[in-house]
């Protein structure tokens, strides 16, 4: 798609976003929702007078690294389980067990182990997003075309050598789908982390702007949020498009 395009369609979503934004404050009529044109002068004096970027900092932080680890960890396992047969029965089962539990149920726990620091928040995000990458890496390392292994392996190919020229070509538009996806999920585990025992981040801006009833400046923190997802998503984005040209043709 022409990039003209494709901005005009980022243009019209905006409008289309504050156009309702602005309909609901309408109907609702009341301080807890405020017009985007109050939302947005809070988010700018915010980032001018407050402390909103360094808890846009903390977040983006901990969810890059986060989405990082997960994706180091996952896209190796999810291939050799999706290719060895033994490997795939042996662990299967584990994760067809862990991954349906919520694990933000365990953040307490979490939390009494690794401390209340930036480990803990890393920990439990990563291991989200680690099982959603897993499974999908998994499925697509299963659903390679067993010809293309074959013809690499008759040209005297070693197992690494089909692991890079054939099985992570074939798995990674779907890996980087998978990690588009991570990306709404690690947000909303964001939120749910900064919140509990801990004075930094998007999630304890939202908190505390709440308890204060400073409704502007929770929807400032709701903007900004909003746009570190948005980064993230647009930034994977065009790192498929450097990694996996041949998904544009």
């Amino acid at each position: 798609m022409p990039r003209r395009a494709v901005a005009w369609q980022g243009l019209w979503g905006i409008i289309l976003v504050l156009a309702v934004w602005q309909g609901l404050a309408w109907l609702v009529a009341q301080p807890v929702l405020p017009g985007p044109a109050a939302a947005l002068r809070a988010f700018a004096a915010s980032l001018k007078e407050g402390n909103l970027p360094l808890h846009f900092a903390y977040s983006a932080y901990r969810v890059v690294v986060a989405l990082g680890f997960g994706l180091l960890l996952a896209v190796p396992a999810g291939m050799v389980m999706g290719r060895h047969r033994l490997a795939d029965a042996l662990f299967s089962p584990f994760v067809h067990l862990i991954y349906p539990v919520p694990k933000v149920a365990f953040l307490p726990v979490v939390v009494i182990l690794l401390g209340i620091q930036n480990l803990s928040k890393i920990f439990l995000i990563g291991l989200i997003v680690f099982f959603q990458i897993l499974v999908t890496t998994r499925d697509a390392a299963r659903g390679v075309n067993r010809a293309s292994i074959t013809s690499i392996e008759s040209l005297g190919a070693s197992e690494w050598d089909v692991y890079r020229h054939v099985v992570f070509p074939a798995c990674l538009p779907k890996v980087f789908t998978s990690l588009r996806i991570s990306v709404g999920t690690a947000i909303a585990v964001l939120f749910l982390t900064e919140t509990f025992a801990t004075t930094w981040g998007l999630g304890y801006y939202l908190l505390d702007t709440w308890s204060r009833l400073n409704y502007e400046n929770l929807f400032a923190g709701v903007i900004a949020m909003g746009l570190l997802g948005a980064g993230l998503y647009w930034l994977l984005d065009r790192v498929e498009a450097w990694f996996c040209p041949w998904e544009r043709l």
